[in-house]
């Protein structure tokens, strides 16, 4: 891994001077780029995405991106000619490669070979990504899509009692918990659907909510009306970019983690690489929550926390489940998962539970349910019911950050918040170029604000 991340940085130390300044890995904004006329690199002029997965190699393309400063990657998809194509992609000047889908250990193998010291992105299944892994950017293709399930679907309720969002924030959260690896989320929107300005904005959001970043992909119908420069199409993509460019202009929410008093003691490589799962639960109920790997359990990753939820107690080494020990005798509280419980695995080409596993999960849930109660652990939030929320803080604890995204088709007015903690201002901040001071009020033992209206995306910084 050490060696793949060097040829990495190699590998960019030999773009031409000629061309403009290229970005780190970190700083790569993704999109599938569905054209290859030079024209089309018109779309990005004042845009924030400076990476381009291409489906073909295009020498006139790839040369016009690099003048711009805009990388450009060969999307390679499994099949025999992979490794051909790799070395066509690279003799044409494309700054890498990505593995697109599920390729055998052989074949990546080759491509990786073929590809030298050029850059090697990973976008196959969940159940297969590196996680803990010191290259610069780790990946998917599997992702749901994020928005309020139909009425019809059985999963509207789960659990957890509420209409159910489908969300990628869970496993996103699972994975960021293994390091500081950039995460890439490839799906695309679901075949054969016509993709609504809302439903693209609410996908970004999803994802940049919780630190990773969201592939760009269009549906064919988008596709053709933004290359023919539709008005409304056109309308569209600045609002795309708008939002995508609220994120990347704080970069230091990305360094951030979770802020929260509970601790969800799960393995991301079983249970944590399933959406629809605990983490989703909790955040359906907007309860301010960190995942933390077995494999990184300590008193320092509990820190903060009052109470821990281990969902696997049989998984768990002696050493670690001393870790807990010392954890309730320090005055705090842990939840076991039911004797004999075992967090599932996702099987292959599986990424949400299936109903059985839901109804197991609604043991667990129970318990959690009751344990939380109707505490403040960090943030409560009202009138939230078609949204999900995140909570961060700096490192020194002196900000955090509440990101919070609206899945409904219409905007969300008069949401309020409660929350733990002397802060003494507090910021709304919008995509629409809003940055707003909030008074703060005193709500029994918490401070409070009130938010007007949140269209997509909001978000609330508190400072101590």
């Amino acid at each position: 891994m050490l060696l793949r991340r060097a040829r990495w940085l190699a590998a960019l130390c030999l773009v031409p001077l000629a061309y403009a300044a290229v970005p780190k890995p970190a700083e790569w904004v993704p999109a599938r780029w569905p054209w290859a006329d030079v024209e089309s690199l018109d779309l990005l002029r004042g845009s924030p995405v400076n990476c381009l997965l291409l489906a073909k190699s295009s020498p006139e393309l790839i040369a016009a991106a690099g003048s711009r400063g805009i990388v450009t990657l060969i999307a390679l998809q499994p099949g025999p000619n992979a490794a051909a194509e790799a070395r066509s992609a690279l003799a044409a000047n494309a700054a890498g490669l990505v593995l697109d889908g599920d390729f055998a250990d052989a074949a990546a193998a080759a491509v990786r070979e073929a590809a030298g010291a050029a850059p090697v992105i990973e976008l196959g299944p969940r159940s297969r990504m590196p996680l803990g892994s010191p290259a610069p950017i780790i990946g998917t293709d599997q992702g749901v899509w994020p928005g309020i399930v139909d009425e019809q679907d059985a999963r509207k309720a789960g659990p957890t009692g509420s209409a159910w969002i489908d969300t990628n924030t869970g496993f996103v959260r699972a994975v960021r918990a293994w390091g500081d690896a950039a995460v890439w989320l490839g799906n695309r929107p679901p075949a054969g659907a016509v993709i609504t300005r809302t439903r693209y904005l609410q996908a970004i959001a999803d994802a940049a909510i919780s630190g990773a970043r969201w592939v760009l992909a269009f549906d064919p119908d988008f596709a053709a009306r933004l290359h023919r420069r539709d008005a409304d199409a056109l309308a569209d993509w600045r609002q795309m970019n708008e939002l995508l460019r609220y994120f990347e202009s704080h970069p230091e929410w990305r360094a951030m983690r979770e802020y929260a008093k509970l601790a969800v003691v799960q393995d991301p490589a079983k249970g944590g690489l399933l959406s629809g799962g605990i983490l989703d639960m909790i955040a359906v109920k907007h309860t301010p929550v960190k995942p933390v790997p077995p494999e990184r359990l300590s008193a320092d990753a509990l820190n903060g926390a009052t109470m821990a939820v281990n969902v696997d107690p049989g998984a768990l080494t002696p050493a670690q489940q001393e870790i807990l020990r010392n954890f309730t005798r320090s005055g705090n509280t842990v939840l076991n998962g039911p004797p004999g419980w075992q967090d599932a695995a996702p099987g292959a080409g599986r990424i949400t539970l299936d109903q059985s596993e839901l109804t197991r999960l609604n043991e667990i849930w129970r318990d959690i349910n009751s344990m939380i109660g109707r505490r403040n652990l960090g943030v409560r939030l009202f009138n939230v019911s078609s949204m999900l929320s995140n909570v961060l803080s700096s490192a020194d604890g002196k900000t955090v950050i509440l990101h919070l995204v609206n899945y409904s088709d219409y905007p969300v007015e008069n949401v309020t918040v409660h929350f733990s903690g002397g802060f003494r201002k507090a910021t709304l901040l919008t995509p629409e170029g809003v940055s707003k001071p909030l008074a703060i009020y005193r709500e029994d033992d918490a401070q409070g604000v009130d938010i007007d209206k949140v269209s997509v995306c909001a978000t609330i910084q508190l400072e101590q």
